[in-house]
């Protein structure tokens, strides 16, 4: 490539401080056509288009750049001549130029065809591997789901045979961290079914009716993957008491759950509903009679075999020794799945600081754990407090009668 000469350097500075500049532009490729600099000249026309694409300077220069003859170059049209038609196949030029600058006009993306715009979203559909005999302890939890949940969905006779329907909606409640996630996960795996995880950012969106259609969606892809276990985490935000509401946006979405829950309009059989929340006296009631969440599973804090297992889980990587389980887990009765993990993290980077400060790497010991548990503070007391409220004054029903069993029994009251 030659050397520019001062004026194209001008030029070109001049562009680059103008990008706009259609006649500027145009002035620097039509010297870098006289130059010999075709490629580059036609980067600069094809640039220009894009800002005024029915330039007709600016295609007279690609028609000259492209190797097409002149318009200038034709003998003079005669008056009795009809116009002249310049034929350029545009198509072939943004193909050659597809390096350099993007096409003026893109044609929707469609591999089989037009887009249905009815297509329902790729959601994230999982195959469960979890099963209920991977989750620690929670030997009551089992026992409640097995009764109340997986035993008619493993019969098809029995079920037939009693009429139950192949449907389902529970709601796992409890404090933060104690693995309700985990739990539904493990339905899944247990029943053999697809599992769908479903957050409040799936849902909301700012323009009208659009959460109510992702709503519908969600349950449109788990109709179509039957058996499928939907889990709606933190139901509340998505389920709230309508009364409570000030925005009808929301009070759409809370109507929307309940349509897709009852399941007048659509074959609900195979779709089994597990929703998680921290706080289900927040939850609008119309959500949890019969047909719909209608039974309610609590979720407590791990019991000694399940700390163990949980802490057993969160060191197996990490270099340890002298390490008493048992002993551990009876110093963190009350605490969360993830209390405990922060308890694991907060020994390791101790005793990483220790390596760290006096250059010689060590195992992390009992005595790191025990620190560690004195240092961190279980984050679950304050969801107690609340809920002894709850179920001392508002218990409706004895909708939490197990938790006011629990509390006593605890003497949390």
């Amino acid at each position: 490539m030659a050397e520019d000469t001062p004026l194209i350097r001008s030029l070109r500075s001049a562009v680059e401080a103008a990008p706009a500049d259609v006649p500027l532009r145009l002035h620097l490729a039509a010297l870098l056509l006289d130059d010999g600099e075709s490629d580059q000249a036609v980067t600069q026309i094809a640039a220009a288009l894009q800002h005024e694409p029915g330039s007709a300077e600016a295609r007279k220069l690609m028609l000259r750049a492209m190797g097409a003859p002149a318009p200038d170059t034709a003998p003079p049209p005669s008056p009795t001549d009809p116009p002249p038609v310049v034929s350029f196949d545009w198509a072939s030029a943004e193909q050659q130029l597809s390096d350099t600058v993007q096409p003026r006009f893109v044609e929707p993306a469609a591999a089989d065809g037009e887009d249905d715009p009815g297509e329902e979203p790729a959601w994230d559909i999982e195959s469960s591997h979890v099963v209920l005999a991977d989750v620690g302890g929670m030997t009551e939890v089992k026992k409640r789901l097995e009764a109340a949940f997986l035993a008619p969905m493993r019969n098809p006779e029995l079920r037939r045979l009693y009429g139950k329907s192949l449907r389902g909606g529970l709601l796992l409640y409890g404090p933060p961290g104690c693995g309700k996630t985990f739990i539904a996960r493990a339905v899944a795996g247990e029943l053999g079914a697809k599992f769908l995880s479903v957050s409040l950012s799936d849902i909301l969106d700012m323009y009208i009716g659009q959460s109510e259609r992702n709503l519908h969606d969600v349950f449109a892809a788990a109709r179509a993957n039957a058996p499928c276990v939907v889990f709606l985490d933190e139901i509340d935000a998505v389920g709230g008491k309508r009364s409570s509401m000030r925005h009808n946006a929301m009070r759409g979405t809370v109507n929307q759950l309940l349509l897709e829950l009852d399941g007048a309009q659509y074959d609900n059989d195979g779709v089994f509903v597990l929703a998680a929340t921290n706080s289900p006296w927040d939850v609008d009631t119309a959500l949890r009679r019969p047909g719909r969440l209608d039974r309610t599973l609590l979720v407590l804090p791990p019991d000694q075999e399940a700390r163990e297992s949980i802490l057993r889980y969160h060191l197996r990587d990490r270099p340890i020794e002298g390490v008493e389980l048992s002993k551990l887990a009876k110093k963190t009765d009350g605490w969360s799945g993830a209390d405990l993990a922060h308890l694991c993290e907060t020994a390791a980077e101790a005793a990483l600081l220790d390596s760290a400060a006096s250059g010689r790497v060590r195992m992390i010991g009992m005595p790191d754990l025990l620190a560690a548990a004195k240092e961190v503070r279980p984050s679950i007391e304050s969801w107690f407090t609340a809920a002894r409220n709850v179920a001392m004054f508002a218990n409706e029903g004895g909708t939490y009668d197990e938790l006011l069993a629990f509390l006593k029994r605890t003497r949390r009251l």
